[in-house]
């Protein structure tokens, strides 16, 4: 097992090394001349120019490169164009928000996928509504849901806050209040899909014959299902969890977005705006690690909770 984790590890290096040369080449050269675009189209020749030579854009486009990375390895991230601010200190406070936003929501959609459709109480019209629920999920797209549940729980009912975000400092309530209406936009396509990897696996697990010999041994429908059906059952869905945190990436962005929340989603959709290209690159970066760092955690969880796979490996 301890070669596999290696074997992942270096390949995890190289697709982040891979693709942060895709991203830097794609921000710094797709998107035109960022000292055109930080001073504006009335800029002349020799404000760009001088704006050029003082940030290194006139340099080879692999030498600006390879400066950037040697500097992001050792934590330098630059300072954002528009605010002058370190972008490592910047993205450092709104990674919390969005960390929390996204631990919350797949935790949620894991737990209600693996529970509502394990139940053996009420299966029929327990499993309507749970399709009925997936089908939202997957088919609304999530800003129109955040919009929706502002409407219904803010507007309408006067339950939650609409927009904001509140430190845990100011109050325990206050926090989880402004996080149910995010958590259940980013959660809903997650409860949807997941819902229906695990439910054709489940479905395959529950014919098997260990299943049969449990009840046979006259153990009651809901051990049966919770303790030996689910754990075979939910091996795709730890595989999906892994996959799922890039598409999750970009639901933090709508979601933070709508509810006006400060995390890295937000900060990113403002970078893009005002053509912050450290801030662009270094945000870009850490999705690119997460996604790559949460599926080499998926596989180690796999390998963990297979024990054909733990002992093949």
């Amino acid at each position: 097992m301890l070669r596999l984790i290696v074997r992942r590890v270096l390949l995890m290096g190289l697709t982040a090394l891979t693709v942060s040369a895709l991203l830097f080449f794609s921000v710094t050269k797709l998107l035109g001349s960022p000292a055109g675009m930080m001073l504006g189209q009335d800029a002349s020749p020799q404000a760009i120019a001088a704006l050029n030579a003082q940030y290194g854009f006139d340099r080879p486009a692999l030498s600006q490169y390879l400066h950037w990375l040697g500097d992001a390895l050792t934590g330098d991230l630059g300072r954002s164009y528009t605010t002058q601010q370190s972008v490592a200190q910047a993205i450092a406070t709104r990674v919390p928000v969005t960390l929390e936003l996204a631990v919350w929501s797949i935790a949620l959609a894991v737990a209600a996928a693996v529970f509502f459709n394990t139940i053996p109480v009420a299966r029929a019209p327990v499993r309507r509504i749970v399709t009925l629920v997936n089908l939202v999920g997957i088919s609304v797209p999530n800003f129109m849901l955040g919009v929706s549940l502002i409407f219904l729980l803010s507007v309408q009912l006067d339950l939650l806050p609409s927009t904001g975000w509140v430190p845990w400092s100011d109050g325990v309530g206050a926090h989880l209040a402004h996080m149910v209406m995010p958590v259940l936009t980013l959660s809903a396509y997650y409860f949807g899909a997941f819902s229906i990897v695990y439910r054709a696996e489940y479905q395959d697990v529950i014919q098997r014959p260990f299943i049969g010999v449990a009840r046979a041994r006259g153990l009651s429908e809901w051990r049966v299902a919770f303790r030996h059906a689910a754990p075979n059952a939910i091996l795709p869905v730890i595989t999906f969890v892994g996959i799922s945190i890039g598409q999750l990436t970009g639901g933090a962005v709508v979601t933070e977005t709508i509810f006006s929340m400060p995390g890295t989603g937000r900060l990113f959709v403002a970078s893009i705006e005002g053509r912050d290209f450290p801030v662009m690159l270094a945000i870009g970066m850490l999705i690119v690690v997460g996604v790559v760092l949460m599926n080499l955690l998926a596989d180690i969880a796999y390998t963990i909770a297979n024990p054909q796979i733990r002992h093949a490996s």
